[in-house]
């Protein structure tokens, strides 16, 4: 699981939220980031920590939706990097199940991700982990589709991901093998200690410790992880085809 839903105290209060707006996906959509601004005015943390889960259910949905059908797959896909307490199931599903009747609006939801992520210079990362995970769902079926894609590009462009770390980011999920130098973000024609300092930068910007002195939340530590797999094994096959050559 990827990302967390909310503490426990915040979870009691999902049906007054819900209950607070209409059965329509625009109203119910628009409504809740009211509410959410009402019910938790005082309270500016556990405003930020639940309209960053609503924003992630909606803009995975939309995910969902890209390609015109919301395939099974991609549904379970959303469950594996989306944690949340059994008991709040049936209102996580209501709000996905409303966000994905189109993709209008995806663009608000990845702006107010941005925004809440860049209150802080540290969680930026936090940006990359997301687009991760939305390259998870697209990718449930089976194959990207080219709406999917430009979603997944817009999104990135939101989220001020250069058009370089967006290439890596694809590469790790778009390839079963992957290109081991695109992964990195290195050339083929680099000399390897050229690589060999990429690398090392990529898994120095990436461990587990460091994010953890950022401060960035756990839930955001496996798809790190993941990404981190990645890098040793890109660097691995690269350090492996050099020795051969």
């Amino acid at each position: 699981m990827i990302f967390d839903f909310a503490c426990e105290q915040i979870s009691s209060l999902w049906d007054r939220l819900l209950g607070a707006v209409g059965d329509a996906a625009g109203s119910v959509l628009n409504g809740l980031i009211e509410a959410i601004r009402t019910v938790f005015e005082g309270d500016p943390e556990t405003r930020r920590r639940v309209s960053f889960s609503v924003a992630i259910i909606a803009l995975s949905a939309k995910m969902a939706k890209a390609d015109g059908v919301v395939t099974t797959a991609e549904v379970d896909a959303f469950r594996d990097v989306f944690d949340f307490p059994p008991e709040e199931a049936k209102n996580v599903a209501r709000l996905y199940n409303l966000a994905r009747q189109d993709v209008a609006g995806f663009e608000a939801y990845a702006q107010n991700l941005a925004n809440m992520c860049r209150t802080c210079e540290e969680l930026c990362p936090v940006l990359e982990d997301i687009l991760d995970a939305l390259f998870h769902i697209a990718k449930a079926d089976g194959l990207v589709h080219e709406s999917e894609m430009a979603f997944l590009t817009r999104i990135a462009e939101i989220f001020r991901i250069s058009e370089a770390r967006f290439e890596m980011i694809t590469e790790r999920h778009m390839y079963v093998n992957g290109d081991p130098y695109g992964v990195l973000g290195v050339d083929p024609s680099d000399d390897f200690a050229t690589i060999r300092k990429r690398y090392r930068a990529l898994a120095a910007e990436h461990h587990p410790d460091r994010l953890q002195a950022r401060g960035i939340p756990q839930e955001f530590h496996s798809v790190a992880n993941h990404r981190m797999a990645k890098f040793n094994e890109a660097y691995s096959a690269i350090e492996k085809e050099r020795r051969a050559a």
